[in-house]
């Protein structure tokens, strides 16, 4: 998987000092920029390459795990996993002052209604205390050998909550909670949060009649200290980036619960045409640009993209039905590492100087 790839070549990597560049005449961003390492070809020099050119436009890190299900059914340590495929290059991201975000992944990711694929080719559940046991011993190594700045729990909830079968939202929701529980029994640091679909908050992603909220995922998970954002609009509905609201992150922050600290951990706006959704470069560029504008507007810390290149499916393993196509197109260069127009709109956002004490940008 992806991040034994990483785990090969972090030792190997010399990162510089970063670029931050600012710009007196735009207003200050109070909200962190950043990107993850996933390489555009499944290579070691392709790993290297990618966190080489992000990094003078990145200001914090993001690196999102699957739990390793099959390899800790099979007896192997939750540390041992850890300190194995990312502890190494989440150490080299904190050396070069690189606050780090970190998402675990216990569904799966292409498919919101069903769970991990390592689970279910084993014949195992979430629902069974077992592997909750499992899940949390996870959560805890990531926690304490890792040290992230913020820490998701669980990835687009609410998705989970709308398609997913009853028993498979309740279970990651027990246990999701209970890994809090016992975060907070070993002093953990770090703002924990789970992260919710925009698209279906909005009733766009499946469609409702109505704008949803995330108030039952304020109810559900109430330990979250931060809340982590995916957004896809072009899959949401929404034809032209203008068309997205201008309140489309801020109207999350519910009258219903006190404000919590926002952070996008995946989305982006494909620079290619997909089925039943026409877009180009010139569309994904704008999309960069409207985001910027909706986070200003939000109490946003971070917006990242899982992707900063495009990918190289013949080089990943793509399921038949998977609908991993739909996101190959996501990044802000392509899989040469060509600039597309969006990668100018971010590095825009980018110059702009960085404020994260309390009334920045107000």
């Amino acid at each position: 998987m992806m991040t034994r790839l990483l785990n090969a070549v972090v030792c190997a990597i010399a990162l510089g000092s970063c670029s931050n560049s600012t710009n007196p005449g735009n207003a200050p961003r109070a909200y962190r920029l950043g990107f993850s390492a996933t390489p555009p070809r499944l290579e070691l020099a392709s790993v290297l390459a990618t966190i080489e050119a992000w990094r003078p436009r990145g200001d914090i890190a993001l690196h999102t795990l699957s739990v390793p299900w099959k390899s800790m059914l099979a007896d192997t340590s939750a540390a041992f996993l850890v300190r194995r495929d990312v502890a190494e290059l989440v150490a080299l991201y904190k050396s070069r002052n690189l606050p780090v975000i970190v998402q675990v992944d216990a569904t799966d990711g292409l498919a919101r209604d069903k769970e991990a694929p390592e689970l279910v080719a084993a014949g195992r559940s979430i629902s069974e205390p077992a592997i909750q046991i499992l899940y949390r011993e996870y959560i805890l190594a990531v926690d304490s050998i890792l040290r992230p700045e913020y820490f998701g729990l669980a990835m687009e909830t609410n998705l989970v909550r709308a398609i997913a079968p009853s028993t498979v939202y309740q279970s990651l929701r027990t246990m999701t909670n209970a890994a809090a529980s016992a975060l907070s029994g070993q002093q953990s640091t770090a703002w924990l949060f789970v992260s919710v679909q925009v698209e279906t908050a909005w009733g766009r992603l499946p469609a409702t009649p109505q704008f949803v909220g995330v108030d039952q995922d304020r109810i559900d998970f109430p330990f979250i200290t931060a809340l982590g954002l995916s957004s896809y609009p072009f899959l949401g509905g929404f034809a032209e980036p203008e068309d997205v609201p201008l309140e489309y992150y801020e109207r999350l922050s519910s009258v219903n619960f006190p404000s919590l600290p926002m952070l996008v951990v995946e989305g982006g706006w494909s620079s290619a045409s997909v089925p039943g959704v026409t877009s180009s470069a010139e569309r994904q560029a704008r999309w960069i640009a409207r985001q910027m504008a909706l986070a200003d507007r939000a109490p946003m810390v971070a917006v990242t993209q899982i992707t900063y290149t495009d990918l190289d499916l013949t080089t990943y393993p793509v399921p038949a039905g998977s609908i991993l196509p739909l996101f190959a197109n996501l990044g802000l260069v392509d899989t040469q590492f060509a600039a597309k127009p969006a990668l100018a709109e971010w590095d825009r956002a980018f110059q702009r100087p960085l404020c994260v004490r309390p009334g920045c940008g107000s």
